[in-house]
């Protein structure tokens, strides 16, 4: 028995889907030229009008948006509506320039809301169940993605935000928690001090998880799954695009279903632009088709992976992506290698090491050093400087023959890297100090 929150929709055939999105698309490119001056002007710029747009595949001639248009038209430049019609702002946490602040009309936080809606009852959520929100709330999308989809599906939600662990614990004992909702590293770290605690993960109620805001393997997935006894689903989104529930896992979880009758998905060469055939690897780029405030049309995303439409066994038609394998402006390039942080947080998984680790990068006398400090387990630390090296040089090893370079690895004292309750922050890279461009 599959479990839908909009099955019309989520089933429909693959022929109406692009029918739908080719409807939409038409009337969002009218619209965006007639109100967005920066729009129009890129346009313009390439030549094409709105008139030349007839469907899905007329997409390929627009012109793309980068997260650089969207700090030089900040704050009000791509607004497509009255900022009357506006009822809400979001922004992402901007680590550089400019903040990216997205506009919501009531109408976008409604599609919004029956996306993780989606998410939620594909996790095998209800109205009998009990939701634990503890994505962080205020401008970050999470919380009030996930709260706003917890209502829609009519389960009792605690909007507990992240943070205050001892408090998360008691109130998903003492109520019940049945799903939670968090970034991984965060259920992690749930789930380390549940055990601290004296909890096993029979003891509490819950049975799926939700996670999303930042990258995680397989392998922390299975940690997850075994330390607080549920299904960890993976969902997909970001605040340019709406937030959390542009796409989400079912149970089958070979991938995220993303919302197609929201947003149409493309594959891009991230050097050429070019529009790359179904299956191919490459950056995602999305067009939101019912966005009243902010539409962005072709925005990049910079997220690499690889778009299916293999059948999948829970009945749903969309489109699958996988699980973002890493980004092409996050990626750092070290003597020369594309290294990706996911690529070393798969080998310390395969090593039996936790997911608690930093990597710092820098450059000394011209050349590139790689750093990985990974925490041992409690019951592996040993005090013995012979034992440790050796598990230094193994792990090292390992590292080498998944990237071809070969890193300094540092085991370190259970619990002596700083602890995220939002995003984790996985790599320090000092040669940005240096005004190295990576």
């Amino acid at each position: 028995m599959h479990n839908y929150f909009q099955k019309e929709m989520e089933t429909m055939p693959v022929e109406q889907i692009k029918a739908l999105q080719s409807e939409k698309l038409v009337k969002l490119v009218k619209r965006v030229y007639d109100n967005v001056e920066y729009y129009r002007n890129l346009m313009d710029e390439k030549g094409v009008k709105p008139e030349d747009i007839k469907g899905v595949e007329d997409l390929h001639k627009l012109p793309f948006l980068s997260k650089a248009d969207l700090r030089e038209a900040y704050p009000f430049g791509l607004l497509a509506t009255d900022l009357k019609d506006c009822v809400r702002i979001h922004s992402t946490s901007g680590t550089t320039g400019k903040r990216v602040v997205a506009f919501y009309t009531q109408n976008d936080i409604d599609v919004w809301d029956d996306c993780t809606a989606r998410a939620i009852v594909a996790a095998g959520g209800s109205n009998e169940d009990i939701v634990q929100v503890c994505y962080g709330f205020g401008l970050f999308t999470g919380g009030a993605g996930l709260n706003g989809g917890s209502h829609k599906v009519g389960s009792l939600t605690l909007p507990m935000s992240s943070g205050n662990t001892d408090r998360q614990i008691q109130f998903m004992m003492d109520l019940g928690s049945t799903i939670i909702c968090c970034t991984p590293s965060y259920a992690a770290y749930i789930g380390e001090t549940l055990k601290e605690k004296g909890y096993k993960p029979e003891d509490n109620k819950l049975k799926a998880g939700i996670f999303g805001a930042e990258a995680w393997t397989e392998e922390m997935r299975r940690d997850i799954e075994k330390n607080l006894g549920i299904k960890a689903y993976d969902i997909y989104g970001l605040t340019e695009i709406s937030g959390p529930g542009v796409s989400f896992e079912c149970e089958e979880q070979t991938g995220m279903h993303i919302n197609e009758d929201h947003f149409i998905a493309e594959i891009i060469d991230p050097d050429t632009g070019e529009v790359l055939p179904e299956g191919s690897k490459g950056e995602l780029v999305f067009t939101s088709l019912d966005k009243e405030a902010f539409p962005l049309i072709r925005y990049r995303t910079r997220d690499i992976c690889v778009l299916s439409r293999k059948k999948c066994s829970c009945g749903r038609t969309f489109i699958k992506m996988s699980k973002p394998m890493g980004r092409s402006d996050d990626m750092m390039i070290i003597k020369g290698v594309n290294v990706f942080p996911s690529q070393i947080e798969a080998v310390l998984l395969n090593e039996g090491y936790a997911p608690n680790y930093q990597i710092v990068v820098d450059r000394v006398n011209n050349s590139d050093t790689l750093d990985v400090y990974v925490e041992m387990k409690e019951t592996d630390f040993s005090d013995k400087v012979k034992d440790m090296t050796k598990k230094e040089k193994q792990l090292s090893a390992a590292i080498t023959a998944m990237l071809g370079i070969r890193p300094i690895v540092h085991l370190v004292a259970p619990k002596s890297i700083a602890r995220s309750e939002g995003k984790a922050v996985r790599v320090i890279d000092n040669r940005k100090r240096l005004g190295i461009t990576i």
